[in-house]
């Protein structure tokens, strides 16, 4: 086989180049995909990212039968380090990420025609260089049949993609100050990035990549492949019978009396959910559906108590048990704890970052801690410069700019714990500002340039932004099982999330201005077409009725945040002690009302494996869960394809 300059562990010339275009290639893929067909809501982000992990399955899958070309077919560390290029820009063109970023001051200029007193109220306090203001660039946006008026889209498109470039910098600077900490002292369990790991095979580091040969991990992908294949062949052809095993309602919401605290019963046993917490460690998933539970018993004491009946995954107020509040708090302690628990590190990087220790020790590390601390600062400082450009005090700005990072570090923290990337956080950053200053002490602007900004922290799901730093987290983790060149694959990473930022950015002014975005499935169905238009309510609620501190939520703010160190505290001190401050957080996350049966019926599983067969069978049935994930989402990407292609071709289905 001809030399191809890989002299960086897997990192060769011709895996960047071709990660690099397989980067630029996925932006009008998912245009196509998710915004304007709508086949699914997880083409490039999701958990774990639907194309980068279909596309690794195909690699490895056709990887043999090059082995006779002159390319001789790409290495274990090729195929993975190509998913770790792919995987962080790919999900930047999704409707949660650039369209609504794109979207939303535009979208405030197109709805205040219907609602005039926008104008007047906070229209004139956006900057107008948010979005083009020309009635015909404002229209064509939404209606289509048009060229891009790129002299209005210049200074628009230039600020977010700075700012997005911005965030995610400051953030992945503190990605490689915790790295080392997280992956190779902790040895967090990180169950996503098994999938790939376990994924391809290969006869040694350096061999020929190639799918398992385990019957196990077959045995896993069929059952899972067909399960999802046969839902979906049910959906169109209703002769099919369905296999239901979720959205199934179990028991009806009772909406009188302390039992409407149970909420609905829905079955809930996707198999990929089951997999994952069958990876986790036992306390983890253990915790997670215990504190559901929890959660579940103190909405119906409350309502007991003369609360109004609500469900408990609805439970958004600040009244007890204020779950949503408590895990506001819980995402901010644990910030806290993880710097207490890696403080023996971080002290030694900022002693090698300030020159007390020789270069010699930071042997293995991506790039040296100096420029770590030093690209954190100059992007930080960006932000603070964009913030300050669009009218807020350099205060506010920071307040805001610190939040984001630190909800992207946690959730980062979150999936490489539980994997639990798919839940939202239970309070927003605009709620970590509210609830204890309240909206009153805030400009206008401020409260403009906040909400303009939401959708870079809501509504997780692995659908926002923060899904670009768990997957940069997860990449390292990946490199550093498989003997990757973490240096290099920084390079590419950051080229690539480049390269997929301009290309997002062209691609989706295109696509709007061509089919319009009242055309595309992003405006009829899902969530975002809702998001835009309580945009601006939101800002005007908030400027016309400033609100005061909400006490009882700054409470609860504090409870949380001191069980969640408690119990992290007592984790430390006790090896025994059964309950995670992490499950803590995830219960009083939206979203553990589904995933709470699958946890627990991972825990089950994996207990008894453990306690019957020990680790030797629980090892023989990892690949089982590898397989179960990886079936689930091939099904899924070979549907997105047939599906793109009926609705191209004119076809409703």
């Amino acid at each position: 086989m001809p030399s191809t300059g890989n002299g960086g562990g897997g990192i060769s010339r011709r895996v960047i180049v071709v990660g690099l275009i397989l980067v630029a290639l996925i932006a009008p893929a998912a245009f196509y995909g998710e915004i304007l067909f709508g086949t699914t809501y997880m083409f490039g982000a999701g958990v774990p990212g639907m194309a980068p992990l279909v596309i690794l399955f195909l690699a490895a899958a056709l990887n043999p039968l090059w082995k006779r070309t002159r390319t001789g077919g790409l290495s274990r560390r090729e195929l993975l380090a190509l998913y770790g290029i792919i995987v962080v820009g790919a999900p930047l063109v999704t409707h949660g990420i650039l369209v609504w970023a794109l979207s939303t001051n535009i979208s405030h200029q197109y709805l205040a025609r219907a609602m005039p007193e926008w104008e007047t109220a906070f229209l004139q306090h956006l900057p107008p260089w948010f979005s083009p203001t020309s009635s015909e660039a404002v229209e064509a946006y939404f209606q289509g049949r048009s060229p891009v008026p790129w002299a209005e889209w210049r200074a628009p498109a230039l600020g977010w993609g700075s700012y997005m470039l911005a965030l995610f910098t400051a953030t992945l600077c503190l990605i490689l100050l915790l790295r080392r900490q997280w992956i190779s002292h902790e040895r967090l369990a990180f169950p996503l990035a098994q999938v790939p790991l376990e994924m391809v095979q290969g006869e040694t580091a350096s061999g020929r990549g190639r799918l398992p040969a385990t019957w196990v991990f077959w045995i896993g992908f069929l059952i899972s492949f067909g399960l999802t294949t046969i839902s979906r062949l049910s959906g169109l052809f209703p002769a099919i019978p369905d296999i239901p095993l979720t959205g199934v309602i179990l028991m009806q919401w009772q909406r009188v009396g302390p039992l409407a605290g149970l909420g609905a019963w829905e079955l809930w046993l996707a198999p990929w959910m089951i997999a994952v917490a069958y990876l986790i460690p036992k306390e983890l998933s253990f915790s997670c559906w215990f504190f559901w539970v929890v959660r579940v018993g103190l909405t119906v004491a409350a309502i007991a108590a003369g609360a109004t009946p609500n469900r408990p995954e609805e439970w958004w107020d600040s009244t007890f048990p204020a779950p949503t509040y408590q895990g506001g708090g819980a995402v901010l302690a644990v910030a806290v704890w993880a710097i207490w628990v890696g403080r023996h590190h971080l002290a030694r990087a900022a002693r090698l970052a300030f020159g007390i220790r020789s270069e010699g020790d930071e042997a293995g590390e991506p790039v040296a801690y100096r420029w770590i601390v030093l690209g954190f600062l100059l992007s930080f400082g960006y932000l603070l410069y964009f913030y300050w450009a669009s009218g807020t005090r350099v205060a506010v700005g920071a307040a805001i700019s610190g939040l984001i990072i630190v909800h992207y570090v946690v959730w980062a923290r979150l999936r490489a714990e539980t994997g639990l990337g798919f839940v939202p956080f239970p309070l927003t950053v605009n709620g970590m500002i509210v609830v204890p200053f309240g909206s009153a002490i805030f400009r206008p602007r401020e409260i403009v340039a906040l909400f303009s900004t939401r959708w870079s922290y809501f509504p997780g799901f692995g659908e926002s932004f923060e899904v670009c730093t768990g997957n940069s987290l997860e990449s390292f983790k990946i490199a550093d099982a498989a003997g990757i060149s973490s240096r290099r694959l920084l390079r590419a990473m950051m080229v690539g999330f480049v390269i997929a930022l301009v290309m997002g950015i062209y691609v989706v002014l295109a696509g709007m201005y061509h089919y319009g975005f009242l055309d595309t499935r992003a405006a009829s169905s899902g969530w975002l077409s809702s998001q835009l238009r309580s945009s601006g309510g939101r800002i005007l609620e908030a400027i016309t009725t400033p609100s005061k501190r909400d006490l009882y939520g700054t409470i609860a703010m504090g409870a949380g945040a001191v069980v969640t160190l408690v119990l992290g505290v007592l984790r430390l001190r006790f090896w025994w002690w059964p309950f995670h401050p992490i499950g803590y957080l995830a219960a009083n996350c939206w979203g553990m009302h589904w995933f709470a049966q699958p946890f627990f019926l991972g825990w089950v599983l994996k207990s008894l494996v453990i306690r019957y067969g020990g680790l030797p069978l629980y090892r023989r049935t990892f690949p089982l869960a590898i397989g179960l994930i990886v079936g689930d989402f091939v099904s899924q990407g070979g549907w997105v394809l047939v599906i793109s292609i009926l609705r191209g071709a004119g076809v409703d289905v």
